[in-house]
């Protein structure tokens, strides 16, 4: 039986570990603020970033940028999430779609979602959906590719077995194919969802507002550098957030695999 003690003590130990990089890294920063071998311009005091953020939270201006970049981080995210599991299925599944897709994906699949700016202003203006389609472009080709490979890593003995039992083949794929694919769909979405917020920032330079890329832009313009560091602070704890919230969902779906996590 466990020891509630011992189980406390090792949860505390972990803790530590997760937070001691952090922690040393602002320490150091703020002594090298502090003693005036780093000025301000250039990179202000973690204690100045701190009562910027507190700041931009009591006068509810960065609530607001979160909000807009948060709803169009989900709505672009949603739709790559949507058309990259659906063609990257039909792809996986498909050996003569998948050759018929196979060249257009190669040779879009590397462009830069920043290099479709000027062609989603063409298509959609300066509204909210050509800021869409930037984070569109840049979750999409993580999570097809993904789908694609996770289906096509199928052990093929499966496959043979499926054939010698006659099973049914919409009952193989979904009790056998996509299952077995879940892990790396799971990645896929992650990855997806992290670009997208990555995006977020390129995609708030169309004629953008509102946002905590455009906060971090308008900042920029006026060399207020602890206001950009807020706003690169606020984008990673909202990525870190929202991938926690699919990592919570992949331990759920995918609760039957054992992974090595180090030693």
């Amino acid at each position: 039986m466990t020891n509630p003690r011992t189980n406390l003590l090792a949860r505390c130990k972990l803790a530590v570990i997760y937070l001691s990089a952090p922690v040393v890294v602002l320490v150091v920063w703020q002594l090298l603020s502090s003693f005036g071998f780093i000025r301000p311009m250039i990179l202000p005091s973690p204690s100045s970033v701190a009562e910027v953020c507190w700041d931009l939270l009591a006068s509810g201006e960065l609530g607001k940028h979160v909000l807009a970049s948060a709803l169009r981080v989900i709505e672009g995210f949603a739709l790559a999430a949507v058309c990259g599991l659906f063609l990257g299925v039909a792809i996986g599944l498909s050996r003569t779609f998948g050759r018929f897709a196979e060249l257009p994906i190669q040779l879009t699949k590397p462009i830069p979602p920043i290099a479709w700016i000027p062609l989603a202003i063409l298509w959609f203006g300066i509204g909210e959906w050509a800021k869409i389609y930037i984070i569109f472009v840049g979750a999409f080709f993580p999570i097809l590719i993904n789908t694609i490979d996770g289906i096509r890593q199928t052990d093929n003995r499966f496959v043979e077995l499926a054939r010698i039992l006659e099973v049914p083949h919409w009952r193989f794929v979904r009790q056998v194919i996509l299952p077995g694919a879940l892990p790396q769909i799971m990645t896929g979405l992650r990855l997806g969802l992290n670009i997208a917020w990555m995006c977020v920032v390129a995609a708030e330079l169309i004629a953008a507002s509102s946002g905590v890329g455009f906060l971090i832009m308008d900042a920029r313009q006026l060399s207020q550098t602890d206001i950009v560091l807020a706003g690169m602070l606020t984008m990673g704890v909202l990525g870190k957030v929202t991938d926690d919230l699919l990592r919570a969902l992949e331990k759920r779906l995918v609760s039957w695999r054992t992974a090595f996590s180090g030693s």
